[in-house]
């Protein structure tokens, strides 16, 4: 799958001789990852097609004359998509020459040298671990030694994801972005203008039914038991009168097993919460929480006479979906660029009824976030028909580090003028009702 990598804005810079060069400002996941020169993409490329061969996407070319700014702008919106391509291929994502690319770029960015430090992982639970690391050290390094320091086992790491949570006064949380894979969590933690945020272990995948898998490991059990407790502690899962009295029972019993086998049957249990936000249904400008999870994007909507209304979309009848990046930036001469009034939405097209498409839109700032659990939902369900059906030939997408090889396409994604523009930054599609049986990993 595409990552959610874009570059809103460029900036013109003079060099050491007094030469102009275009410094860009790429983002992943709706925040700010690192900043760089066109010729240092170019010989990255260069580095990847010597390895890789010609299976990458075009790499936009070389003016030998000055470029005008519709140029300018050309070559911005073409590095953003070859940005969004090139990890498509998990044997570059996963490769030496793309991870140090990357990390190097977010350390120079951000000033930070490489050296050992500690750092605090929150647990599912409300607890924190420190443990010793380096700077440098990678999302995937990071839960390698999170899952050594808890017992938790290899073979599950992969059920288990680094996130950026922010923490708030009244003890609620948010969970603001997943963190990839390539990343570097102290440099994110360090350089994120999000106030009180902190590092976080929590389980990733959207089946609930997935828990299965993990309960031979009791540390696994441990994680996911704490996330459940927290859960119904915040109203995230949302049980009933008497299964909140089990549960309860359960909970005193220190019995976990049986406590998340009946978490299993609330409602949302394991569902991603997002923080309360607008959309524009039933009217535009209606207050909704939303949470996502078990093939669903669940919406509490406060109608204006103050009514509440519940409306589920069911992830076999989207068909496509888009992140769109609004905000204003300003631009400081030295240091990272700053961002403010950031708005994100994530628009996505739903099948009512009788064929019916309608666009509806979720303005989040964690549009990024959602956009994620839904590529997990469809990765999940994909896995799971190709488990049953071992002869139909089903593409698995990236995310469970599965797919095949394959040559790029070039996605049809249209970009407009950063600030007023609205980037496409994720379109997924099908042709039929059910994304599931037909989404080809080129759409993705």
């Amino acid at each position: 799958m595409k990552m959610h990598f874009s570059i809103p804005v460029s900036q013109q810079r003079l060099d050491t001789l007094g030469g102009r060069y275009v410094l860009y400002s790429v983002y992943l996941e709706g925040f700010l990852f690192c900043k760089v020169r066109y010729s240092q993409l170019h010989r990255w490329n260069e580095q990847l097609r010597r390895i890789f061969g010609n299976c990458l996407p075009p790499f936009p070319p070389k003016y030998y004359l000055a470029m005008t700014t519709s140029m300018a702008d050309e070559r911005r919106d073409q590095l953003e998509q070859y940005l969004q391509s090139v990890p498509m291929d998990p044997n570059i994502l996963k490769s030496e020459v793309f991870i140090r690319f990357f990390k190097l770029l977010q350390q120079d960015t951000f000033k930070i040298t490489t050296k050992k430090v500690f750092l605090d992982v929150f647990l599912p639970d409300g607890k924190s671990m420190r443990i010793e690391i380096l700077t440098s050290d990678t999302t995937e390094r990071v839960l390698e030694i999170v899952a050594y320091k808890t017992g938790l086992s290899r073979e599950l790491i992969g059920y288990f994801n680094l996130f950026l949570i922010q923490f708030h006064n009244d003890g609620s949380l948010s969970v603001m972005k997943k963190m990839a894979e390539f990343e570097l969590p102290y440099v994110s933690l360090q350089s994120t203008e999000v106030e009180n945020c902190k590092v976080g272990l929590r389980k990733w995948y959207m089946d609930p039914s997935l828990d299965s898998v993990l309960m031979d490991c009791q540390t696994a059990v441990n994680l996911l038991y704490g996330q459940a407790v927290q859960e119904i502690e915040k109203n995230w899962a949302k049980p009933t009168p008497e299964q909140k009295q089990e549960l309860e029972t359960l909970r005193k019993a220190e019995n976990q097993i049986k406590f998340l086998e009946l978490a299993q049957q609330v409602q949302h249990y394991g569902y991603m919460q997002l923080d309360t936000c607008t959309c524009d249904y039933p009217e535009p400008g209606c207050v909704v929480t939303v949470s996502v999870g078990n093939n669903e994007i669940s919406c509490y909507i406060k109608l204006p006479d103050n009514q509440t209304q519940e409306v589920n979309f069911k992830m076999s009848r989207i068909k496509s979906w888009q992140v769109t990046f609004l905000g204003t930036l300003f631009e400081e001469e030295d240091g990272p660029q700053q961002t403010l009034n950031q708005n994100l939405e994530l628009k996505f097209q739903y099948n009512e009824s009788n064929n019916s498409w309608q666009w509806f839109t979720i303005y989040t700032k964690q549009a990024f976030l959602l956009s994620s659990c839904l590529k997990k939902m469809i990765s999940e369900k994909l896995i799971k028909l190709a488990a049953e059906n071992p002869e139909m030939q089903i593409e698995v997408p990236l995310e469970q580090g599965k797919s095949k090889k394959s040559c790029h396409q070039q996605s049809q994604i249209n970009y407009f003028d950063f600030p007023t523009r609205k980037s496409k930054i994720s379109v997924k599609s099908t042709e039929e009702d059910c994304v599931f049986e037909t989404i080809r990993e080129e759409d993705l």
